[in-house]
């Protein structure tokens, strides 16, 4: 989980009659929420009880409160250490996995949605938990699903609700997760499918979705499979359900050209499909190039040269690059397993309401959450040996290349094995404590918990990651790497000036988070700690 603060807004309290600051918080590089700093206060404390009683420490220090009211320097100052300590909490794998945070961070995207208006003034007050709605759902061929579920629900919530609906057995609905996507039609594209990112459980599908269409014309989500392994393929190919899902992807898949066909083969998977043989379809497929790997919009790169324009695909244990030059087309493949570090940079283009405007309904406080966001993805790769080389990576979608890399990270790791035992101790104590959420005003109403409720989207279960092929990477042996796995990932913010925020100086704000793994601090890839020579 990434997370930023880029600015903050006035907000007006109609039950005080004063201001407060509000702290504009974005998760993966789309906002999600607007909160306090009692409110996040108030999830410190939760966090801090809870990691007594599982014996582990928080990974950050809280800003301390202070008495007077906060100087524009004191106010920036706050705005800094939160977000380093949102960004520390997100990347700790069990602390980003409580049912705490990810329950509080929900309450908190539904409580922001009511009031700002996104869902319009017929649920004003409305606790969304329990309001029906119905969510439409595309499959892969484009046939939609009308999904019955409440707006508050997260994403495993719904996700199972859709499983349900396509009678989906239960023990495959971890193969599966949620995308928002859209279709992109141009001169040169008809229908081409764009992923936005992968829905995860500290959001509810139906919010999320309407404020991505606060910056896109039309979106949807989008059942995909889970996993990047192919070989997880094989378990899916026994049941009707999980076949027929699986072959509508890989058929979406080859339409978009994510799958690279010859001639001659596409004229075959046509064949096959006209026939109806989708188990060997996808036996077919599976030797394509590309297979299970998810395709990017074009991006811009600076290798080999500054400014090169290229598709990015991301599978198969590697990020591969497609350029074109003197009318041919050249693929650069980047295996994840010598990627040492890599980081993600967002510059926010923010604006600040003025002082002199403290009413939060006001048009400039409602669209603070469109503000244009340039993100890039750079990685150190060890292009040879002793040779390490920054390659950077400018697309709007870098974020999600980012988490996908993370993933693919944790399936090759099996990192999930490193924190099962302490995340059952989690759900252990999560069912004798109640949570609660502190909203604006104050007032504190009991939450359910994600994780006791529901299961979680973005992992495989154990026994589906023990089969991995990259059991035989070697992870740091010092306590604190093995206590509390860190994910390889740098995550800066970079801040700009506009004439609507003349607080910011001239030159660029920065933030960043840098991770423990092992007795110092430093960054690291930990499949890239188990290379050898025979990788070079």
């Amino acid at each position: 989980m990434h997370f930023s603060i880029p600015d903050t807004q006035e907000l007006y309290s109609e039950l005080t009659g004063t201001t407060y600051t509000g702290y504009n918080i974005y998760i993966n590089g789309s906002y999600h929420c607007c909160l306090r700093y009692k409110q996040l206060h108030a999830l410190h404390e939760q966090l801090r009880r809870r990691c007594a009683d599982l014996n582990i420490q928080l990974p950050a220090t809280f800003p301390p409160k202070r008495l007077l009211p906060l100087t524009n320097g004191q106010l920036e100052s706050r705005r800094a250490s939160l977000e380093h300590y949102l960004q520390l909490c997100g990347q700790d794998a069990v602390i980003s996995k409580m049912d705490n945070f990810q329950s509080y961070l929900l309450n908190a995207q539904q409580e922001t949605s009511l009031a700002d208006g996104i869902l319009g003034l017929d649920y004003s007050g409305s606790d969304l938990k329990r309001v029906s709605a119905v969510l439409e759902v595309w499959l892969s061929n484009d046939l939609t699903l009308q999904v019955n579920c409440h707006i508050g629900d997260n994403a495993s919530t719904v996700l199972r609700k859709v499983c349900e609906c396509v009678q989906l057995p239960t023990q495959f609905m971890q193969h599966f997760c949620l995308y928002l996507v859209r279709r992109q039609n141009s001169d040169i594209t008809q229908n081409k499918l764009v992923l936005l990112r992968r829905l995860m459980d500290f959001e509810s599908p139906y919010l999320s979705r309407l404020w991505a269409q606060e910056k896109t014309l039309s979106c949807q989500v989008m059942i995909r499979k889970s996993y990047w392994n192919p070989t997880y393929d094989l378990g899916l190919l026994h049941d009707q359900v999980a076949l027929k899902l699986l072959f509508a992807q890989i058929v979406c898949d080859i339409d978009n050209e994510w799958i690279i066909s010859p001639p001659e083969v596409l004229q075959k998977l046509t064949s096959l499909q006209e026939h109806g043989m989708q188990t060997e379809y996808i036996e077919m497929a599976r030797q394509l190039p590309l297979y299970g790997c998810l395709q990017f919009s074009a991006s811009l790169i600076d290798y080999p040269e500054p400014k090169t324009t290229a598709l990015i695909s991301i599978g198969n244990k590697e990020l591969s690059m497609r350029t074109a030059k003197a009318g041919k087309i050249y693929e650069t493949k980047f295996r994840v397993t010598r990627m040492r570090c890599w980081r993600v940079t967002a510059m926010h283009n923010t604006c600040t309401i003025d002082s002199s405007i403290s009413n939060s309904t006001d048009e400039n406080a409602s669209n603070y959450g469109k503000s244009p966001t340039n993100l890039q993805l750079a990685f150190e790769y060890l292009m040879s040996k002793q040779t390490l080389r920054w390659i950077t990576i400018t697309s709007s979608q870098a974020m999600l290349m980012s988490v996908c890399l993370q993933s693919m990270v944790d399936e090759l790791l099996n990192c999930k094995d490193t924190v099962d035992g302490l995340n059952a101790r989690v759900r252990e104590i999560s069912q004798s404590q109640l949570l609660s959420y502190v909203s604006r005003n104050g007032r504190v109403s009991h939450i359910p918990s994600t994780l006791t409720s529901s299961v979680s989207t973005p992992s495989l279960s154990t026994e589906l990651m023990s089969s991995s092929t990259a059991t035989t990477a070697t992870t740091t042996s010092s306590s604190s790497s093995s206590s509390s796995p860190t994910a390889p990932v740098k995550f800066f913010t970079q801040r700009t000036r506009t004439k609507f925020n003349p607080k910011i100086s001239s030159s660029s704000s920065y933030s960043a988070v840098f991770f423990r793994n092992g007795a110092e601090e430093s960054v690291h890839n930990e499949a890239f700690e188990g290379i050898g020579d025979d990788d070079l």
